[in-house]
């Protein structure tokens, strides 16, 4: 009952409390930065609350960031490399979703591991910080595996989702 309070008394609105106008603006800066380093393709997705009757279904932050990865057509690049943070505020979690290509490359650790890193960061607060932070870790995996060639085509859109 209280995850279902949380989520109802969460409205869309209050992402502006978290993350305002310049704040959105430096993460996408900071994404259009990252996507000149790798020829893979990074989302940033932050959603409020679910719907009352997601709550009631149980859908966890996983299965929304899947969908939402799915929504966005972060799965639909050329390499199979896309990659999407995804973060639920009521619940306070943080997800990575990453496509097939970069994956089965990387694995479930590293991102879990940058999701705790980010997780940390919005415990003090540090709600830009941490997404940044994110973006940053995630560009050194992408740039390994996906290192930037000339003539790298922007696959999707840098800026940052509000759902």
């Amino acid at each position: 009952m209280s995850r279902f309070l949380k989520h109802l008394f969460t409205p869309r609105w209050k992402v502006s409390g978290y993350f305002s106008r310049a704040d959105m603006e430096d993460i996408q800066r900071a994404i259009a930065a990252s996507e000149k380093k790798h020829r893979a393709e990074l989302c940033f997705a932050v959603e409020a609350s679910l719907e009352p009757l997601m709550v009631l279904k149980k859908v966890i932050g996983r299965d929304r960031a899947v969908k939402v990865f799915s929504d966005l057509g972060v799965w639909d690049t050329e390499e199979n490399n896309g990659v999407l943070l995804y973060l639920l505020l009521a619940d306070r979690d943080m997800e990575i979703v990453a496509d097939r290509g970069i994956n089965k490359l990387e694995g479930n650790a590293t991102w879990e591991q940058i999701c705790s890193e980010m997780e940390n960061m919005f415990r003090e607060k540090k709600y830009k910080a941490g997404v940044i932070h994110g973006v940053e870790r995630i560009t050194e995996v992408l740039a390994r595996h996906f290192p930037y060639r000339e003539g790298d085509k922007n696959e999707l859109s840098d800026k940052p989702v509000v759902l």
